[in-house]
């Protein structure tokens, strides 16, 4: 059951945060995983009837997301879920690659033991889970991108900067939601433990500039990938997006 407005509007009401993050922790989820269709404009109606909930947590979740990049607010015109490209893949790609590239040249500068551990048991632990549930065709494994991207974390968690360590875990969203909206249409069958193991590999050899250039080369790939199939401009080709309105249906709660 929703708030009324005057529920909503009493300050300091603990269920409204309770509430506004629920909401944005569900749609933060809808938007990177592809459901909700780049571009598609956010109705407060439509989030608060798909959530279940009142305007104000619901106002709140969106404002959240916007500062995440996740959603733009454009003035006089309300919320959209951000827009997605391939020129800004590109520079998403480019980004993350300048950005790990000094979080993984100082952890191998600062190399220590808890850190190789860290690392090596992240590459084990996915090494032992398939990307997808189905051999033949694609079906996301929450394991696998849980374990994924904890790796990738691994390679630069020995840096010393949690803003950066920070920075590139939103630039890993932005990634995956890139991944999503094309790995429906084009699932590569790529080795992708192979890759894995080549960078982790460089960084036991102390090859700085080795382990830099095959983890540049894997984003790359990646972004190659997703232009080709098309998906990160062809809003019509998202088959399995929702595209939002204002009496669109509940999801199953």
């Amino acid at each position: 059951m929703k708030p009324s407005a005057d529920q909503e509007a009493v300050p300091g009401d603990a269920a409204v945060p309770t509430l506004a993050s629920s909401v944005y922790e569900r749609l933060r989820d809808d938007i990177l995983r592809g459901q909700l269709a780049p571009g598609g404009k956010l109705r407060i109606e439509f989030v608060s009837e798909r959530y279940d909930a009142g305007n104000s947590p619901v106002r709140e979740a969106l404002n959240r997301l916007s500062s995440d990049g996740l959603v733009d607010r454009r003035d006089q015109r309300g919320f959209y879920v951000a827009a997605a490209s391939v020129a800004d893949l590109l520079e998403l790609t480019r980004t993350r690659c300048w950005l790990e590239e000094i979080g993984l040249r100082e952890s191998i500068r600062a190399f220590t033991p808890g850190w190789e551990e860290g690392m090596v048991l992240a590459l084990h632990r996915l090494g032992r889970v398939p990307r997808s549930i189905s051999p033949d065709t694609y079906q996301e494994n929450p394991e696998w991108e849980r374990l994924h991207r904890a790796f990738h974390r691994s390679l630069i968690a020995g840096c010393g900067s949690r803003w950066l360590t920070g920075f590139c875990d939103q630039l890993a969203d932005q990634a995956y939601r890139y991944r999503q909206l094309s790995v429906q249409k084009v699932y590569p069958k790529r080795k992708e433990n192979d890759e894995h193991q080549a960078i982790v590999n460089a960084i036991f050899e102390r090859n700085a500039d080795l382990a830099v250039a095959l983890l540049n080369e894997h984003y790359r790939k990646t972004a190659d990938i997703i232009v080709e199939s098309g998906e990160a401009v062809a809003k019509d080709a998202l088959a399995r997006a929702t595209p939002p309105a204002a009496n669109g249906s509940k999801r199953g709660r």
